[in-house]
């Protein structure tokens, strides 16, 4: 099977010596990529559409954060690629997701070569259709993730998205978002689409959610008011989030977004409601 590996050498944990390992180790289990280099969404599309134009099943190897997966799935058709992650970024939260414990441990499963059924989310905008690996945030967590200083975010790391949920706090916006789903409509002021169960990295926000599982769901927060925020972020810290009485949870196969509002997708903002979520079974295999 024909390989590449996509290097993004501006994600938070590259460097030269953790590639120069990846090669190393990769070779020994006989498995010589195609190293491309990318750094930005446009470079991943291009070479995403060189693969896709060849119509063979190849593997795709991503040395990258999430935002560098999330473009390599956006930009491969469905079922063209055996997918595999290298937590190369700053959260890395799909690698946690899966299990990965390091880089060694994620060079050993690709050796392995066991893989599952992935499932995506898709974004549908008024001008463009998005898929996402983890979750879509929509109204305080959609701002959140507009608001941040890029230069921040690359000396800060996580810090720039508390530096910015502090700035979206002081300039409040109390407006209320409509969710509908096939079984009733929800009020609230923000909600998350979850594809998986972590949100932030470690925090395990919607256990019942997974990549490799049907199904999405909504965890809003009902209340406009700061307060509720605080008090939904500790009960996320404590790990009491699936219980909090501060959070509305509703699983469906689709949700629709109604007025005006910021949405971000795996971490990156990416415009207004209104909007369809829905999922994307058996997108592609990817090595767990």
């Amino acid at each position: 099977m024909k390989s590449y590996l996509f290097v993004n050498p501006t994600s938070g944990h590259h460097s030269a010596q953790r590639l120069k390992f990846t090669m190393e180790r990769l070779r020994e289990h006989e498995i010589t990529p195609d190293v491309l280099q990318v750094r930005t969404p446009a470079d991943i599309y291009a070479l995403c559409s060189s693969i896709n134009s060849e119509r063979k099943p190849c593997l795709v190897i991503v040395a990258g954060g999430d935002g560098t997966f999330n473009a390599v799935v956006n930009g491969l058709s469905p079922g063209t690629a055996t997918l595999a992650i290298l937590p190369f970024g700053t959260s890395n939260v799909l690698a946690k997701e899966i299990g990965i414990t390091s880089l060694d441990d994620a060079l050993s499963r690709i050796a392995k070569g066991t893989t599952r059924s992935l499932s995506v989310g898709v974004l549908e905008l008024e001008n463009r259709t998005l898929r996402f690996l983890l979750m879509a945030g929509i109204g305080f967590d959609g701002a959140v993730v507009r608001d941040v200083w890029p230069l921040a975010k690359r000396f800060l790391r996580q810090g720039a998205y508390a530096l910015s949920a502090l700035k979206n706090v002081f300039k409040w916006d109390p407006s209320l978002i409509k969710i509908s789903t096939s079984k009733r409509n929800i009020t609230c002021h923000t909600a998350i689409i979850c594809n998986s169960s972590r949100y932030g990295g470690n925090f395990i926000l919607s256990p019942e959610s997974s990549p490799f599982s049907s199904g999405i769901s909504a965890v809003c927060i009902s209340d406009n008011i700061r307060s509720a925020y605080l008090r939904s972020a500790l009960d996320l810290f404590r790990g009491r989030s699936e219980t909090s009485q501060n959070l509305v949870r509703e699983h469906s196969s689709a949700f629709e977004i109604h007025g005006r509002h910021p949405i971000q997708i795996d971490g990156d903002f990416v415009g207004y409601s209104p909007a369809r979520i829905s999922e994307y079974i058996d997108f592609a295999k990817m090595i767990v």
